[in-house]
């Protein structure tokens, strides 16, 4: 985690839309060519609308048409390290079950995991298997 990073997701955070958790996420996921994918919370009224940093991230990931990710760096404004939601490792999970995810804090502390140890009995597409 260098400091030009942690300055890209500090002022992506900003950018957030947080306004009943207070709670603002930046999420930037790297592929293996070093291009960026961003995403932030969106929160909503009805709160089951609401969608994740990570989940925006990714969707933004697909859509600027890169293909494998190789990092994701989750930021929050908290002492702690904040790890993805259930809902949000799962569909991390469906692109690469050893995709890193370094957590960090509002001082600029890492913590570094593999989605699988966060998921360690996922559903995926080998689940599939025995429908299609």
């Amino acid at each position: 985690m260098n400091a030009e990073m942690l300055d890209e997701l500090k002022k992506l955070a900003a950018r957030a839309y947080a306004p009943y958790s207070h709670f603002p996420v930046a999420v930037l996921i790297r592929d293996r060519n070093g291009e960026l994918a961003r995403g932030v919370n969106v929160e909503n009224a009805s709160y089951g609308l609401t969608s994740c940093a990570e989940r925006n991230a990714v969707f933004s990931f697909v859509a600027s048409g890169f293909e494998k990710p190789a990092e994701l760096f989750l930021y929050t404004e908290t002492d702690s390290f904040t790890a993805p939601c259930g809902a949000c490792r799962q569909v991390l999970m469906e692109f690469d079950p050893e995709l890193s995810v370094t957590m960090i804090n509002q001082s600029g502390e890492a913590k570094r995991v593999l989605i699988s140890e966060l998921v360690p009995l996922p559903f995926g597409p080998k689940d599939l298997d025995d429908v299609r």
